[in-house]
């Protein structure tokens, strides 16, 4: 039985620091601040409603200060949440706020897009030519005049707004206090569900690393999570499938792309691409994975397998620091600093523990004295992937803070579908330092495989997860689903990704897996991240052609937020998300040349594949 690995607690007092935001949920000023934007929510409506033709300059300063009043309450009681997610008391606050700012907004904010949409084509030319703050914002502007068509009447958008905290969110909300309340029992000992992934993805044991799967999927069941989760599920796709019908959108993914600011044809392009091209490659990766394992089938468990030489030791926060660090140093010290200054500020909150939420996030906001944050949420327990962890959640940090200093609250926030450029750069950015400092063949090997494995979870994986929505989200039209409804679609899409049944995997408790990813409650989220991915490898692979400039050329890329859409941002570089071979390009740029290198070594060490 291959040796244990000791998770990491070098992390155990990285802790971020919210009391320079509030002193606790007590604290008189969260309760000022509250009131005072909704003093100025409604002093919006009686100075702008029914005069943006002359005051639409004002309106936008106005809403840039409600955005960051918002975004500082919310981002203190959200991250409270994230780490003590059965907290009662944080839960209601949280509650009551974000239902006073939904009454709010539905009461004295809904007038803008219809009465924005509504302008004469003259009367908005007018005003783009005559006052700047109009010209800045013109992306936004044009991009709520553009997709006015999908707006309902006013006092159903207002309703809807009203109605917005009690829906969905809530049942949102149960999930992720329920979730953190899940037990599994290994080794005679409770653990979390960040914990037990944590074994199923990193243990180098492969009986454990079954084991860990085994009563993952059994305590799903037990504790009764994904019954929950079904109930949740048929709540959002219902909700949604009749908000769709009624504004008008093509498919259940139109409002996502519209969202994301590309079309249709451009996003099934990309999963066309994944899926000819994308599955090839993970497929190859396995079978390469399954002779170094020396077994064949897999099982589900040994699809993040370590190879069997790879260095399990676990990594120190310092460690994982130092190198974070000194890879984004190696490209640009502009972003070095800013992710120095996230740590130094105590805006990084890293260990596991009782309480906490699973997985990891980083939260940027604009605050209303203009300075901006970026909080990093992680749940670091020293391994390789954790390193990668927080350079990408680095990278999302970065790309908050420069482009809110440059586009302000309006239109900092780049839409899912290319936020994740930054934070995949870092990670490669990281990677390749990581790499290049590699000497042996066996190590190199490990790192190759480590990164085409999460490649494979971060574009395949994703994309079969988007092929599970299109199905569910289909299927609720006939009527309500039931927990074998999603099993059974989930197994499809499975084995359409990575083949049948004994082929390269065997499938034991792999059907309910699927109710532990709480994204399926944003739909159709999860594209992004592949989206994000091979958009960033063809950037990435592009960026020796322009030399020394590439790192300024960057830079202001990510100053660009959401002012820009996918096709403007990678205008500079010659390249074009709308032509199909550019998605393909991507997955060529990174695994198959990586699996390429990976065979290669392979060969060098007698190993038959």
């Amino acid at each position: 039985m291959a040796q244990q690995e000791v998770i990491d607690s070098s992390a155990a007092d990285v802790r971020w620091d919210l009391t320079d935001l509030y002193k606790d949920l007590d604290d008189p000023s969260l309760e000022d601040d509250l009131q005072a934007l909704l003093g100025a929510m409604q002093s919006f409506h009686a100075n702008h409603a029914g005069k943006l033709a002359t005051t639409l300059g004002d309106a936008l300063d106005a809403q840039a200060d409600i955005s960051c009043r918002a975004d500082q309450l919310m981002v203190y009681l959200f991250l409270r949440r994230s780490t003590d997610a059965t907290n009662q008391q944080i839960q209601q606050r949280l509650g009551q706020v974000q239902e006073a700012f939904s009454e709010a907004s539905a009461n004295y904010l809904t007038f803008f897009e219809h009465e924005l949409s509504a302008l004469a084509d003259e009367v908005y030319a007018a005003l783009l030519g005559s006052d700047e703050r109009v010209a800045r914002h013109k992306p936004m502007l044009d991009h709520i005049r553009e997709n006015r068509r999908y707006l309902l009447e006013q006092n159903v958008e207002r309703a809807l707004q009203l109605r917005a905290p009690f829906g969905a969110s809530e049942w949102s909300d149960l999930i992720d206090e329920r979730e953190a309340e899940l037990r599994f029992e290994l080794d005679s000992k409770s653990l979390t569900l960040p914990e037990t992934l944590h074994v199923l993805s990193n243990d180098a044991d492969a009986e454990r690393r079954a084991e860990a799967l085994k009563v993952f999927s059994e305590g799903l069941t037990e504790q009764g999570f994904d019954k929950l989760m079904a109930r949740t599920l048929n709540v959002v796709l219902g909700a949604k499938g009749v908000e769709d019908r009624e504004r008008g959108y093509a498919n259940p993914m139109s409002a996502r792309n519209i969202g994301n600011q590309v079309d249709d044809e451009t996003v099934e392009a990309l999963h066309q691409a994944v899926a000819e091209v994308g599955a090839v490659q993970s497929q190859r990766y396995y079978r390469l994975l399954s002779a170094h394992l020396g077994w064949r089938p897999l099982k589900w468990s040994d699809r993040n397998a370590p190879m069997p030489f790879a260095d399990q030791t676990s990594v120190s926060w310092d460690t994982c620091v130092d190198t974070v660090l000194s890879a984004y140093e190696s490209f640009s010290p502009t972003l070095r600093d800013l992710v120095a200054r996230m740590l130094e500020r105590k805006w990084v909150d890293a260990p596991p523990y009782e309480g906490k939420g699973g997985g990891a996030f980083n939260y940027a906001v604009l605050l209303p004295n203009g300075e901006p944050r970026a909080y990093n949420f992680l749940n670091y327990m020293g391994s390789n992937r954790d390193i990668m962890t927080m350079a990408h959640e680095a990278g999302h940090g970065v790309h908050g803070m420069l482009a809110a200093e440059s586009q302000g609250a309006l239109m900092f926030r780049a839409p899912m579908a290319y936020a994740e450029t930054a934070s995949i750069f870092g990670e490669m950015t990281t990677f390749q330092y990581v790499l290049e400092r590699t000497t042996s063949d066996e190590d190199k090997l490990a790192l190759l495989m480590e990164k085409s494995a999460d490649h494979v979870n971060t574009v395949v994986r994703q994309i079969s997860f988007s092929n599970f929505e299109r199905h569910i989200h289909t299927a609720r039209k006939d009527g309500k689903l039931m927990v074998e409804d999603f099993n059974q679609a989930w197994l499809d899409v499975t084995t359409a990704f990575y083949g049948e049944e004994g082929d390269l995997f065997t499938y034991a408790n792999v059907d309910n897996l699927w109710a532990y990813v709480t994204h399926f409650l944003r739909p159709f989220y999860v594209y992004a991240y592949a989206f994000g991915e091979l958009f960033t490898q063809s950037l990435y692979a592009c960026k020796d052609d322009f030399g020394e400039d590439f790192e300024a050329m960057y830079l202001d890329l990510l100053r660009a937020g959401g002012s820009k859409n996918a096709v403007e941002l990678m205008a500079p570089f010659g390249l074009d998300p709308r032509d199909a071979d550019f998605w393909r390009k991507g997955i060529d740029a990174s695994i198959t040349t990586w699996l390429n290198e990976a065979e290669a070594i392979s060969q060098r060490m007698r190993v038959s594949f």
